[in-house]
């Protein structure tokens, strides 16, 4: 389906023209229909898929065409400050040639930004994108206009409620209008969404697109290898052949630190990028990794998701990821748009009854790869024997450090 299909105002197809979007994802196709009608929604679908445009332009769209006076018209609460970035980004593409404005809300700057932040939220941006804690901080003081907010947008849902997020978005939800559309999009559905859904939402249309299944575009293999062979397996592999673009996932912020240290001392063009770096660190190892000025991100899951980077080369997961989720997620990194790509999994003995979990949610074996000759012999993959050995212990999202 043609965006023009949409009947968006004429301004609106001009941004979406500018940035080179004609034909829309199978999310943009269900979903922008249902929120043009007024429809409250639940949109489960995986990163990549395009849903950040599908609730953007019907929201932009109706803003141009009923927009008087300054206030708050929607709301869009994400996990991260990365994403609300992002989002932000994407807004100044897609309403470039209306009236449209908007603002990202984010922890972790100075006084300046929070005073510029209190102008925007007292006067009246129109799209306001924020991360849940700065926005309680907000609204605590009394002087955010919301009073005639129209739209409520959670994304990446699911992760929120994975961080600790539900009472802060209750609290948030408490400060706004009744009487409002409210979207909700995730990337999996388990029951603490579909609770948090029936909450806040009014009679909801539900659109699934491709839930919990990496796209077959991702070529997955694995090395099963010791532990001490992954360092010298990620030279490898980093080494063997010119990649323009490259992330290296690890699920600690000492792992990542370490590993990148040691990548840096053979010449490869690499930084790491962690919760521990302050924002500004964040945004310019971000920004030059967009524009290929560096080719090599090592990375924790602040990474997963809320990314935005076309033709990433490679994926490598140094650490077997704590959950199906977030492997999937993190290979959804790559295989963006019409690329293709190849995600790579170090699996040590002690991770290997974790993967088999991973193998089961995907419903598919991954390809297990000889190592190279120079690394030497890996162990048998054999997750049932570790995990009888009690080298698979199951790590629950609680037990996670943060990242």
């Amino acid at each position: 389906m043609k965006f023009k299909e949409f009947n968006f105002d004429q301004r609106v197809l001009e941004g979406i023209e500018s940035i080179g979007f004609e034909t829309a994802t199978p999310i943009q196709e269900k979903a922008i229909p249902t929120i043009l009608e007024g429809k409250d929604l639940i949109g489960a679908a995986q990163t990549g898929t395009g849903k950040t445009a599908a609730f953007l332009l019907p929201v932009i769209n109706k803003i141009v065409l009923t927009k008087k006076d300054e206030h708050i018209r929607a709301l869009i609460i994400v996990p991260t400050r990365e994403l609300a970035m992002q989002i932000d980004q994407h807004m100044e593409g897609l309403s470039y040639f209306t009236h449209v404005s908007s603002i990202a809300v984010y922890g972790g700057t100075d006084g300046t930004s929070f005073s510029q932040e209190k102008i925007a939220l007292s006067q009246g941006a129109d799209v306001i994108v924020g991360t849940p804690g700065r926005l309680i901080a907000h609204l605590q003081m009394g002087y955010v206009a919301v009073e005639r907010l129209e739209f409520l947008i959670l994304d990446e849902a699911d992760r929120m409620l994975d961080m600790g997020f539900h009472d802060d978005i209750m609290k948030i939800i408490s400060f706004l209008p009744k009487k409002r559309q409210t979207l909700l999009f995730s990337a999996t559905m388990p029951a603490k969404i579909r609770q948090l859904a029936g909450k806040i939402l009014n009679k909801p249309e539900e659109i699934t697109i491709a839930v919990a299944k990496p796209t077959e575009k991702v070529l997955q293999i694995a090395y099963v290898v010791y532990e001490n062979q992954k360092v010298p397996l990620v030279e490898f592999l980093l080494k063997s052949k010119h990649l323009r673009s490259v992330i290296v996932f690890c699920s600690t912020k000492s792992s990542t630190k370490e590993l990148t240290l040691v990548l840096k001392k053979t010449g490869l063009s690499v930084r790491d990028i962690h919760s521990d770096l302050d924002q500004k660190t964040r945004g310019e190892v971000l920004m030059a990794f967009k524009n290929r000025n560096l080719n090599i991100l090592v990375a924790t899951d602040i990474l997963s998701r809320g990314i935005d980077v076309e033709d990433i080369d490679l994926i490598i997961n140094y650490d077997v990821p704590n959950d199906g989720e977030d492997y999937i997620h993190r290979i959804g990194r790559t295989a963006r748009a019409e690329s293709d790509g190849v995600a790579i999994t170090l699996i040590s003995k002690k991770e290997q009854a974790k993967f088999a979990e991973i193998e089961k949610l995907l419903g598919k074996s991954v390809q297990k790869v000889r190592l190279p000759a120079r690394i030497g012999e890996g162990p048998e993959y054999n997750p049932a024997k570790e995990r009888r050995s009690g080298g698979g212990r199951r790590y629950s999202r609680n037990n996670r450090k943060r990242r």
